[in-house]
């Protein structure tokens, strides 16, 4: 049996104990943490069981102190990414980074040079490409099963509750605090997007903005909190009763109710409602990042994709159709329907993910594909099992097209 990997967890919120529960069940075992939020430190070195010479409140701690750890998870809030990811790479640890890299092209650069000058194994969080879902279409798609890929259609179904909770209520509800919502949530897509063609971008375009989470859209008999509002029982976006459906669901005690209170009760999410975020009314205008975009790409072959990420569905698995010259192939994260032009006929594959679309089961399984490649990559030296730091930093660059594109109104070549 191979020695466990060492983890080490920068960042004790939702993501990052998701990921040191999955490393635990794996082939790994978390040795330390660093949090500054004194209950979720405690609450994370409970769990697994950390002596306190393993218990950091700063990264910068964890990092001045004796090494235990072979490899670092680093899921801070996007804006303090870059100062960890470079340090601990410079020390010679290997680092699963939640995504986005950084807010910035600069500060993402700069992460991947201190990963490259260090020879440390990196692996960006795009969980999509690391399903099994797309391992078996990348496997169908390699094996010219519809021959060459002329156009893909790819949509984001965020979820109405799910926006409102991330993107106008949370931590990511604001450009300038965090990144736009196309770097926080949909650098997987084009991550994947690029990873499935096979292709080099050469040019994007991109259009959208905040549609519908503005104060001119607040209903008149809104109040600035949902628990003191007369609509609360019929508002789609009401705090009160979607925070308090989750309740009974231990799926979501992880997310989205930690996230709003670390020890959720039907007390203690009241009392976070009544007082923090995400009990404020979705059209109070405290966000700015757009809840619908839409970003058209064009392949170095001359193929397309068209990517739409909007917040007005039900959350589900993202639904995509790839067209190529011999058939084509529509999948909706799960099933695999398969069309050849020669014969007419339809092959269906399932790919039978684990749980559903969201972070709270681990976003059908490509949570646990991830952690389970970033510790095969460290424990063999694989770098094969992980993309790159420079492949990732190239899907961020496709983000950070699509928004000049957006703010210019005109295509921007890559």
């Amino acid at each position: 049996m191979p020695t466990p990997v060492r983890i080490a967890v920068v960042g004790a919120g939702a993501r990052g104990t998701n990921y040191a529960r999955l490393a635990a069940r794996g082939e790994g075992t978390v040795s330390a943490v660093a949090e500054p939020d004194p209950q979720r430190r405690r609450m994370f070195a409970e769990e697994f069981s950390l002596p306190d010479d393993a218990v950091f409140t700063t990264w910068e701690d964890l990092l001045a102190a004796p090494r235990i750890s072979d490899a670092v998870v680093i899921a801070t809030q996007d804006r303090a990414h870059s100062e960890p990811a470079i340090a601990f790479a410079r020390a010679g640890y290997d680092i699963l980074l939640e995504k986005p890299m950084a807010p910035t092209e600069a500060e993402s650069e700069l992460i991947v040079d201190a990963v490259e000058e260090s020879r440390v194994i990196m692996a960006v969080g795009h969980v999509m490409r690391y399903s099994d879902y797309t391992r078996e279409l990348k496997r169908i798609l390699d094996a010219g099963t519809i021959g060459k890929i002329v156009s893909i259609e790819h949509l984001e179904p965020i979820g109405w509750w799910h926006f409102a909770h991330s993107y106008v209520r949370g931590n990511w509800r604001r450009e300038a605090s965090s990144s736009s919502m196309l770097m926080a949530k949909s650098s997987h897509d084009l991550d994947w997007l690029s990873y499935i063609s096979g292709r080099a971008v050469t040019k994007v375009s991109s259009f959208g903005g905040l549609y519908w989470f503005r104060p001119e859209n607040k209903p008149a008999a809104a109040t600035d909190r949902c628990v003191t509002c007369p609509l609360q029982d019929t508002c789609a976006y009401s705090a009160t009763k979607i925070y308090g459906g989750f309740l009974d669901d231990p799926a979501y005690q992880v997310w989205p109710l930690q996230v709003i209170t670390p020890s959720p009760t039907k007390d203690s999410v009241r009392q976070a409602l009544e007082d923090g975020p995400y009990g404020e009314c979705v059209y109070n205008g405290q966000n700015d990042v757009a809840d619908h975009q839409v970003v058209n790409l064009e392949f170095d072959d001359g193929s397309t994709a068209s990517f739409t990420a909007v917040a007005f569905t039900q959350l589900d698995f993202r639904k995509t159709r790839i067209f190529g010259t011999a058939g084509s192939i529509e999948g909706d994260g799960q099933i695999l329907s398969i069309f050849d032009f020669a014969t007419g006929d339809t092959r269906v594959v399932d790919t039978m993910p684990t749980g559903g679309a969201s972070a709270a089961d681990g976003h059908g399984g490509a949570d646990g594909r991830l952690v389970e490649s970033f510790l095969r990559a460290v424990s063999t030296r694989d770098t094969t099992q992980v993309s790159s730091a420079r492949e990732s930093f190239g899907s961020h660059r496709l983000v950070w097209a699509a928004e000049r594109s957006r703010e210019l109104a005109e295509a921007v070549t890559v």
